[in-house]
């Protein structure tokens, strides 16, 4: 059985159709790229070896994108659009895994390893259960 993919012809149309979408990952990635500023510009400094607010960025953003995927799941709850500004756009552009990983490296070069262990642990652990919970609260909606 041979499938064929057809691509949009490369019309106006098209392109602004590409160009609407490309604008509504920028908005979103700037709106979380400044939240997420924001919020570790406040909350970082509270411990000395614990980055508290990029865990909680982290956090919340895999909660959130859990979230908005169990949503897409649930059919027509949310349109491509509102998918591209959310999920790719915001959610991309406020969680951080490069400064996550700045932050490990920063803590293994200074030879923290109790600190680089129990964050990136407790990052990755309460990350995936948030995504998990994003996803079970989107089945009760």
């Amino acid at each position: 059985m041979s499938r064929i993919f057809h691509r949009a012809p490369n019309t106006a149309f098209s392109l602004f159709y590409k160009m609407k979408q490309f604008l509504l990952v920028f908005m979103g990635g700037g709106f979380g790229t400044l939240l997420r500023y924001l919020i570790s510009k406040n909350l970082n400094g509270y411990f000395q070896h614990f980055f508290l607010g990029t865990f909680f960025v982290n956090i919340v953003g895999c909660l959130l994108i859990g979230l908005l995927f169990g949503l897409s799941l649930k059919g027509q709850l949310m349109s491509q659009n509102q998918t591209l500004l959310l999920s790719t756009g915001f959610c991309g552009g406020f969680t951080t895994f490069s400064a996550f990983a700045l932050e490990n490296h920063s803590m293994l070069r200074t030879g923290e390893l109790f600190y680089f262990s129990f964050y990136t642990i407790l990052s990755i652990v309460i990350g995936v259960a948030a995504v998990a919970l994003g996803i079970w609260l989107a089945k009760m909606v």
